[in-house]
């Protein structure tokens, strides 16, 4: 095969590249899992210890896109192909043009922009490309960093869920975002205009 150009690739830019996932990224899913504090924010639980059949089994369903579990799976690589995380679609609801975004990145490459980026791409993707209308997404309690993304990337704080998930011996709250297309286009013009 030839050298690919992704000089004008839809699912790239200056960060990252979005991919299929591909059977032989079980290795970093399951070493993901390792990542306590992480999968705490991610999952609001701790999960139980990781095994490798069972991320074998993960990214043999969902490789090529071809998952049925209601997400659009990808591998989230740096530009020079190297896995750093992963991302997916999911809670579509065509009728009423609404969506929700599961994102993590590796502990090596957190705070570098790559989630910024990754998320960027996701939702020009379901905005622009899927005639969604509105992101929903939720944030624990206590994970600064997302939430600083979400700001990022220009989603307003709708509300506060109240003590809705119980995790290392407390309650906690779901801090709600939000994200219209036409803020989403809105944010893209404001940074076009400081380019």
């Amino acid at each position: 095969m030839g050298k690919i150009d992704y000089t004008n690739y839809f699912w790239q830019d200056d960060k990252v590249r979005l991919r299929s996932i591909q059977p032989e990224d079980w290795e970093g899913d399951y070493l993901s899992k390792f990542d306590s504090p992480a999968r705490r924010l991610l999952e609001c639980a701790i999960e139980l210890p990781p095994t490798i059949s069972s991320s074998k089994k993960f990214a043999e369903e969902d490789a090529d896109f071809a998952g049925t579990n209601g997400r659009i799976m990808f591998t989230v690589e740096n530009l020079e192909g190297r896995s750093i995380g992963g991302i997916n679609l999911n809670s579509i609801d065509e009728r009423n043009g609404t969506f929700s975004i599961g994102i993590v990145i590796d502990k090596e490459h957190r705070g570098k922009g790559y989630g910024t980026s990754a998320m960027r791409i996701l939702l020009k993707y379901a905005f622009l490309e899927r005639r969604l209308n509105k992101f929903n997404d939720y944030v624990l309690e206590g994970n600064e960093g997302s939430a600083k993304m979400m700001k990022n990337l220009g989603c307003v704080q709708e509300g506060v869920r109240r003590q809705v998930v119980y995790l290392n011996g407390q309650y906690l709250d779901f801090i709600l975002f939000g994200l219209t297309k036409d803020e989403f286009i809105e944010t893209i013009k404001a940074e076009r205009t400081y380019e």
